[in-house]
């Protein structure tokens, strides 16, 4: 008897049919300053220091960065959780944490 193996495009073809991903978007702003969201994606999603600083060029050149792909239900909880996280202490015009949506993944 012989075993058969699906190819891994077709496994994961197959996962995201049943289980959707969603990008966690980090939304720029004037009220956060670089150190407020390396320390934040340290601290949230455990990043090394230099690719969370990445995000941080990243969210201030281009307005945004996905900063995790996952299911609804974890992705939820992550933009909750920046949602959540609170103000730049380093700036005093910081009101509140920075935003984040949540998108289908492969979406621009």
């Amino acid at each position: 008897m012989s075993a058969t193996f699906a190819s891994p495009d077709v496994e994961s073809a197959q996962f995201e049919a049943l289980a959707p991903l969603f990008n966690v978007v980090l939304l720029d702003d004037d009220e956060h300053t670089y150190d407020y969201v390396v320390e934040m994606l340290q601290a949230l999603f455990f990043l090394s220091k230099s690719r969370a600083y990445d995000h941080a060029v990243e969210v201030d050149s281009a307005g945004r960065t996905v900063v995790l792909t996952c299911e609804l239900e974890p992705a939820e909880f992550a933009r909750t959780q920046i949602h959540g996280y609170g103000a730049d202490r380093r700036m005093p015009n910081s009101k509140g944490s920075m935003s984040a949506i949540l998108e289908p993944a492969g979406k621009p």
